[in-house]
Parts: C-alpha cells; structure tokens; sequence
C-alpha cells in the first residue's frame, strides 16, 4: 500500500496534546505521513520519513476534516418563503416541519437520494468528512424506514427521528403516534440506524413522551441523543443526561442544573449555531458551558427549515463571533468535539492510528477560519487517506 506525506504545512491540528502544542496539538512546519487511509506520522517536516508520495501544502494550514454531527438532510423541497416570512418578522415554531414532510413524503427515492448526494457533496467541498443525518421527515412507517435505508447508503452516522413532531396523521392522537413511534416503527427502522433521537420541545414532545421513546430506542440497541433546550426552557437536557445520551443537541436556554448536568456527564452539548442565525434566536452560551467544564460540538443542524447552511467553517465564524468561544475551541468542537457527540475516536483529529480524514487551508493558520468568515478556505480535503477534492 502506498504511503504518501504532505509536508510543508504551516499550522498542523493534531487535536493531540501529546504530538504538539495547547488542547489543538498544533505543529508548526509540520508533515503528516498518510498510510492507507490512516495517519501513520506526524511532526516537523524535517523529520518525515520517506514515503512513496509527497504532497507540498505550501505553507498552509492542515486539520482534521470537520464532523458534522446533526444534521437533517433526507428530505425534498425547501421553506424558501416561511423563511422569507420569519425574515419580515414571523416568529419560527416547530410547525413548519409539516410542509417538508409532505413534500418528502411525495418525493420518489431516486429524488431523495439525488438532494442527500448533492447535500453530502457540498459539505465536503468545505471541508466535511464525517456527517450525521436524521430521518424525520416521513413521520409513517415505510417513510421513516425509507430515509433511513437511503441515508445509510451514503454516510455512516444515521440517525432514527420518527419524534421529530407527532405526525399529521395522528394530530388528534399524540399518545397514538408515540405507541407507533416505539412500536412498528421502530421496528422496520432500527436495523437502518445507529442512534435515536426525538424533539423534546413546546410543540414536539415533551419529557415523559421523550423518555419513553428513548427507552424504547435503547432497548433495540440504538443510542440516544436529544434535541433538547432550543426554544425554551424544558426537560431534554436533564433526560438526555440520565439516558446517558450521546449529545444533547441546541442547549440554547439551560440553567445552572442543566449547566451543571452536562459539566458532571458523559453526555456531548452541540450547539447549533447556524439555527440562531437563520432564526434570529438567542444564541446559546458556548462561554458557559465550557467554563463548567462541558464537552462542546459545534455543528450545522442543516435542514431547510431552521439552518439550511452545509458549512462547518460558517458556524466556527458564528460561534466565535456570537457565542464567546476562541477560535481554538470552535475548531475543536467542530472537530474533535463532533467526533465526541458520534462517540467516535478514529476520527476528529491527526494523530498515528486516527483515520486520515485532512482539511487543507488556503490560509496560514485555522484561525483564518474565523477571521475570514464567508471565504471558501477550503482548497483539498483527504477522506480515508484519499484526495476527494
């Protein structure tokens, strides 16, 4: 198997304290040695060993491709003029998640299939290599179990989301739509997913209802994870964190339990700063949680109705700008901490071992992807030690 190095790098994130400096590992006029699809080497560009390959990153910054941990991509359609509305002052419920799923619901699978490739792709160009999606947009049986076979055709990371908001079908009949949530739908879905996942809001589920559902995910091996706390204050970051939830994802309105909670557990706090923006929303308080001590991601939560953004680099600019992170931690949590949210350790950073998943910058530093919000920056990605752009 041929081996190849990159090497001239100016700024490396290893994500690796021990190969380099501060929490991000960096290396200064680094080299990465690629092996297959793993990382075999890194360190100063003097020392690289000789390798099949070489790849001159001529003086730009490297780090791990972004992990996307929460996104919505399985669906057809767009919310062009609810978004048009909010813009002129219209307020953002869960509501209009209804309009997506009928016309997912109307879509052939070819379509759906064609808009998740063409999503995918264009979150690789900006440096994505790792990304989660959900279903949810189906919200029947053979629905849900359809996005979810044509998500795990195209990423790894799949995610079952009947409890995105209780069906139309079954408007008059919550109780109803839960049993068939945690019965027969989970049942056709499993086998397609690996996580479960349920909105545990005002106009969703609420506390009881996402407890059950999740209980019942667990029970069929799935992990939870909880969209918990966007638009008030509830009950989800609490439940995510009893459940032993992987992410707590929006984390927007918390208190200091719910602050402390997260500090104390296992349990990753997402922060989904793409839906802030494009809802014009408090944003959540990065600040805070990492001063407690908690795990943060960062990610996009692409999806046509709150945060149709596919770009990593745009919510490490907001997160920096508007939720008092530096730049080091938003590049991080939109790395390492991803990989964090997807339980993950092969992915997320740059060190021997971890798989080599590489986001080359047009820039000296991954600082620039903060200080020059909006630039497309991106300019080669490795996936799985191969060049993919």
């Amino acid at each position: 198997m041929a081996t190849t190095v990159i090497t001239n790098i100016s700024s490396l994130v290893t994500n690796d304290p021990s190969f380099g400096e501060g929490p991000l590992g960096l290396i200064q006029d680094a080299a990465v040695v690629v092996d297959g699809d793993r990382v075999a080497w890194v360190g100063t560009s003097s020392k690289a060993p000789a390798t099949d390959n070489r790849v001159d990153a001529g003086g730009r910054a490297v780090l791990p491709g972004f992990v996307d941990s929460h996104s919505h991509l399985v669906f057809a359609g767009d919310r062009t003029a609810e978004f048009n509305a909010r813009m002129s002052g219209r307020s953002y419920s869960a509501g209009g998640i209804r309009v997506t799923v009928a016309a997912t619901r109307a879509a052939s699978d070819e379509e759906l299939a064609a808009n998740l490739r063409r999503y995918l792709h264009e979150a690789l160009r900006q440096g994505t290599t790792t990304l989660e999606t959900k279903s949810g947009y189906g919200l029947t049986v053979e629905q849900e179990a359809r996005a979810l076979r044509i998500a795990a055709a195209q990423t790894e990371e799949v995610t079952y989301l009947g409890a995105h908001i209780v069906s139309p079908d079954y408007a008059d009949d919550p109780a109803g739509y839960v049993d068939l949530v945690t019965g027969p739908m989970l049942d056709a879905c499993a086998p397609h997913a690996r996580w479960i996942d349920v909105f545990c809001e005002k106009g969703a589920f609420d506390g009881d209802q996402a407890r059950t559902i999740l209980t019942a995910g667990a029970a069929r091996g799935l992990v939870p994870r909880v969209h918990a706390n966007q638009l008030t204050y509830g009950p989800g970051v609490q439940l995510a964190v009893e459940l032993g939830a992987a992410s707590a994802d929006h984390c927007t309105h918390l208190t200091d339990a719910d602050v402390d909670a997260l500090a104390n557990g296992d349990t990753v706090a997402t922060l989904l700063p793409g839906a802030e923006f494009s809802t014009r929303a408090q944003w959540p308080n990065a600040r805070r949680l990492l001063d407690a001590g908690a795990t943060v991601a960062l990610s996009t939560d692409c999806n046509p109705g709150s945060s149709f953004t596919s770009s990593m680099p745009f919510c490490v600019a907001l997160a920096v700008r508007d939720m008092g992170m530096t730049p080091d931690e938003a590049v991080w949590a939109a790395t390492a901490g991803g990989a964090a949210a997807l339980r993950r350790t092969d992915i997320g950073r740059l060190s021997p071992g971890a798989r080599a998943d590489l986001a080359l910058l047009d820039a000296p530093s991954h600082v620039h992807l903060a200080y020059r919000p909006g630039v497309p920056l991106v300019t080669a990605v490795w996936r799985r030690g191969v060049r993919e752009l």
